[in-house]
């Protein structure tokens, strides 16, 4: 039954590592344009171009609630709360980080990418509810 849990959470993984490679891209594309240079970015990244910052930002975001999301797969594998509805909650929640993701580092529309934010976050709320009533 856990092997359930594991394949959203390596997909989850896999993503953190496609933004990383986003952002070096991009970090790459603005001191080859020539648009920064090391020494402006080297204590700062506000210099770099807007591309380049959004695909930080969307990285820096792949470290906030993605780890209340590892944390409640460890905990239901734990206790056994790793059924069909935990499942599918997990991969509905994978599924809004990508797609935080490609808002965020494409067109950025805020509110769009806001309410997709905010059915990965009642994602992540179902599972924890989820593992609480298991182990009650």
């Amino acid at each position: 039954m856990t092997l359930k849990l594991i394949y959203p959470t390596l997909a989850m993984i896999f993503w953190i590592f496609v933004v990383g490679v986003i952002l070096a891209w991009r970090r790459k594309a603005a001191f080859t344009s020539g648009a920064v240079r090391p020494d402006e970015v080297s204590v700062s990244t506000e210099r770099y171009p807007v591309p380049a910052r959004l695909a930080a930002a969307n990285f820096t975001n792949q470290f906030e609630s993605p780890v209340i999301f590892f944390a409640v797969v460890m905990v239901a594998m734990e206790t056994g709360a790793t059924g069909y509805a935990m499942a599918l909650l997990a991969w509905l929640y994978v599924a809004t980080r990508v797609v935080h993701t490609l808002i965020h580092v494409g067109p950025n529309n805020l509110p769009l990418r806001g309410a997709v934010y905010g059915i990965g976050c009642i994602a992540l709320f179902c599972m924890w509810l989820g593992v609480l009533i298991s182990v009650l």
